[in-house]
């Protein structure tokens, strides 16, 4: 007897729940008036490194952002991104490759939402489970680096088909790698048209400008409709 109609039936559930939870989720932190990004990446692509350099500078330009990051087993970016000076808290997930958005909620308790214009979540690295997973983000940003080949889009097109925002990591490396920029651009373009996509590097502060300035617009924007929506 097969077990694939129980596994399905199960996973269908799980997932039925963390929609609604997250559309919950959702609702609530735009009633704060938070903007909420979801990054999600491979292992290896950087995405902390850039983040510690990304909260830095949001704080840097008095935008009052928060970040919660899911880890398999250590806190050790937690502390890395703490040297930023925005407030910022650690999901251990024990083993599950992706953060749900019960996760979410449960870590938000004891902020006050209403000293926070800009919520970033670290997701686990893994470009397969977090694409299924709604953590009630407006905006889900996929990383990928130089390093990874140009057909990373390609392999794995669930998660860049998902994403608002593609962001190249380590482009300093490109040359010495000897990635191919352009394939790569028309591979995120076919599984995702028209996607804007930010290349950069955290070491050389590459395209991180236009990265923020891309951020800071969409959480302004967010602070904008508040201010016409009926008092909270």
């Amino acid at each position: 007897m097969s077990l694939t109609p129980r596994v399905l039936e199960i996973r269908q559930k799980v997932l039925s729940r963390n929609d609604e939870l997250a559309r919950a989720l959702r609702a609530r932190l735009r009633g704060h008036g938070v903007f909420t990004l979801n990054l999600v990446s491979s292992p290896g692509t950087g995405k902390t490194r850039l983040l510690e350099v990304l909260l830095r500078r949001l704080v840097e330009r008095g935008i009052r952002v928060h970040a919660l990051v899911g880890d398999l087993a250590t806190d050790n970016d937690a502390q890395r991104l703490a040297r930023s000076g925005a407030p910022v808290r650690q999901i251990l997930t024990q083993g599950r490759c992706h953060l749900e958005a019960e996760m979410i909620a449960q870590h938000l308790e004891g902020w006050d939402l209403e000293a926070c214009d800009l919520l970033v979540i670290e997701n686990v690295g893994n470009l397969v489970c977090p694409s299924s997973y709604d953590l009630g983000e407006d905006a889900r940003i996929a990383l990928l680096s130089v390093t990874e080949g140009e057909d990373k889009p390609l392999k794995y097109p669930a998660i860049f088909n998902s994403a608002d925002v593609a962001v190249i990591t380590k482009v300093d490396l490109a040359e010495a790698c000897e990635a191919d920029l352009g394939a790569l651009h028309a591979n995120l373009q076919a599984i995702r048209p028209g996607i804007t996509v930010f290349e950069t590097s955290a070491r050389t502060g590459t395209g991180l400008d236009a990265l923020l300035d891309w951020i800071t617009a969409r959480q302004s924007e967010r602070g904008a409709s508040l201010q016409g929506a009926a008092p909270r």
